[in-house]
């Protein structure tokens, strides 16, 4: 069925929301590859569904153990992806036949794998928990895995939201992490000298619901965080910024005038940073003058992440389904 929605978003309309996939899931973390939605789920789940034709679908469990999964990545050839919880397994799915395969396994207590990232075919980063207080993620590099050495401490309370896999992004430059928590902060890696740099954010933050979940970054220098409190879905105050300098300086935008807690904030390609779209469970959002004003263009609910299949397309995925709307000049 077709969901209609009269409100638009500045330069934008929605024309259409169709659901076509529906299972007993929660789904957090999506993949494009070869014209198909690939997400990866609770209850060991991990799958597709063909944007052209949805009633082409597979899905396949990739343990026999109920695992959760948050996380998704992809090089040319495999998908990979990393349960939360203890023991966290990592596993690497051909995208030709799905066979899979267990790659790395992380045995520590607090391992609970937020997000998997790859910033080019040869080097990837897995966000995680930690037992000691310091900034832990897994390295992926020239086909070799390890636990990714640094002195970054983080604060008491400070750790991150397995929402949608989208607290790590990158350029060829850099790399971001978004924090939440107690502390809420961005940490950027350098890769010319693997040097991490912290900076503080004016997200709300001081209680462990807190905290940035979803960034997103155009360039070296222009990006955008949101969060909110997930305990308070409707609480909009201090849960957008954007930075201009590549995340030194974070400024708050749309404080009290937005839909409130999101968990997946996209930049749509091609528009050079203006538009954008988020996602939270009680909404949808659009912003077409850099983040600074949203509008709200749907009311759906139990929806957690989302991504750009074209400038008019974007795929939503969350509680039981996957949804995919299309957008349109307003007239």
């Amino acid at each position: 069925m077709f969901a209609f929605f009269g409100m638009a978003a500045s330069a934008q309309q929605v024309q259409s929301m169709k659901t076509i996939f529906n299972d007993k899931i929660s789904i957090r973390a999506l993949g494009l590859y070869d014209h198909k939605v690939w997400y990866s789920g609770t209850d060991s789940k991990f799958g597709f569904v063909d944007l052209q034709n949805p009633d082409y679908k597979n899905q396949i469990r990739l343990s026999d153990e109920s695992l959760q999964f948050r996380t998704l990545a992809q090089d040319k050839d495999f998908f990979y992806a990393a349960n939360i919880e203890s023991p966290a397994i990592f596993f690497k799915i051909d995208k030709k036949d799905l066979t899979h395969q267990i790659v790395f396994t992380d045995v520590s207590k607090a391992a609970f794998y937020d997000a998997f990232h790859f910033v080019n075919p040869h080097l990837a980063f897995a966000f995680s928990d930690t037992d000691d207080a310091r900034l832990k993620l897994t390295i992926y590099k020239n086909g070799k895995w390890s636990f990714f050495k640094n002195n970054i401490k983080l604060n008491q309370g400070e750790a991150a939201f397995a929402a949608s896999n989208t607290n790590i992004a990158s350029t060829t430059k850099f790399m971001w992490v978004a924090t939440g928590g107690k502390s809420s902060r961005i940490l950027r890696l350098n890769f010319k000298n693997d040097q991490i740099n912290v900076f503080n954010t004016p997200i709300i933050q001081g209680e462990s619901s807190q905290g940035i979940y979803s960034i997103d970054f155009l360039n070296n220098t222009f990006g955008i965080a949101a969060g909110g409190d997930y305990t308070r879905p409707e609480a909009n105050i201090n849960n957008i910024a954007t930075t201009n300098d590549g995340g030194k300086t974070w400024h708050v935008q749309a404080s009290g005038k937005n839909a409130g807690y999101t968990t997946c904030v996209k930049i749509k390609p091609g528009s050079k940073g203006k538009e954008i779209i988020s996602v939270g469970d009680r909404h949808i959002s659009y912003s077409s003058d850099f983040g600074k004003t949203w509008k709200k263009i749907s009311d759906e609910k139990n929806l957690y992440v989302c991504e750009w299949v074209d400038e008019h397309t974007v795929v939503f995925a969350g509680k039981d389904k996957i949804s995919v709307m299309k957008l349109g000049n307003q007239k």
